[in-house]
């Protein structure tokens, strides 16, 4: 048995669309024995089905995803598994996004710039139960204020959410896919992705596919144009 298949390894999902960034933080994870990289996603509907089939322990989650955002992935798949420890990516550290990040239970962000000690830091607090982004969010005064205001926000009209299924065909809509390509994808028939976005159009109160992203982007589950040419992951200690 390689130490790769070392008995209570932490299971480790990459999502992450870039596949240099991907390949790199493999490379990084493979020099420590305790973490082994079941399965690597690109976007949000694969990482749904990858965590359905490996079942990891920690999911490493880039913000930025292109179509539906890392932010409602990390919601999604700590519904989908609780115990499933989820920690964002981002090249800046954005307020904003920490926060929501925050509300959706991910546990920790690491900037991508990062040194590999600080990864892999942050990597063994969050094996170890910890919240390493909550600590720290809620220790700098200003950042915790805002936590608060959002926690106490009440919207007045809550829209109706999206299934499992539903968010996965949003996120292939706003990726440019046709019927066809996202029934290959998700392993449906033409019909029944018809059938989903028929219901994802009524949700968001959108006649076609671009008002529907639109629409979206609005509620913040996709960024309808997703920031291009963010840094990698430093690869040096």
């Amino acid at each position: 048995m390689g130490r790769r298949e070392a008995r209570g390894a932490t299971r480790v999902l990459i999502v992450d669309d870039h596949p240099l960034f991907r390949r790199g933080l493999r490379q990084v994870l493979a020099l420590a024995p305790q973490y082994q990289v079941v399965a690597e996603a690109s976007a949000v509907y694969e990482a749904i089905h990858a965590t359905e089939v490996h079942q990891p322990d920690i999911a490493l989650v880039d913000i930025h995803l292109p179509g539906v955002t890392g932010i409602e992935l990390a919601r999604l798949l700590r519904r989908q598994r609780p115990r499933l420890a989820v920690v964002m990516l981002s090249a800046l550290e954005d307020p904003t996004w920490l926060v929501e990040a925050a509300r959706v239970g991910a546990a920790a962000h690491i900037a991508k710039t990062a040194p590999v000690d600080a990864l892999l830091a942050t990597l063994e607090r969050v094996a170890a139960g910890e919240q390493p982004l909550a600590q720290a969010l809620l220790a700098n005064p200003a950042v915790a204020r805002q936590v608060l205001r959002e926690l106490q926000a009440v919207p007045a009209c809550a829209a109706e959410p999206l299934t499992m299924r539903e968010i996965e065909v949003l996120d292939c809509m706003a990726q440019g896919l046709s019927n066809k390509e996202i029934a290959d994808a998700l392993f449906i028939t033409e019909q029944t992705v018809k059938n989903h976005i028929t219901t994802v159009l009524r949700k968001l109160q959108a006649s076609d596919r671009l008002e529907a992203i639109l629409n979206a982007a609005q509620r913040r589950l996709v960024l309808f144009q997703p920031p291009a040419g963010e840094p990698g992951v430093s690869l040096s200690a």
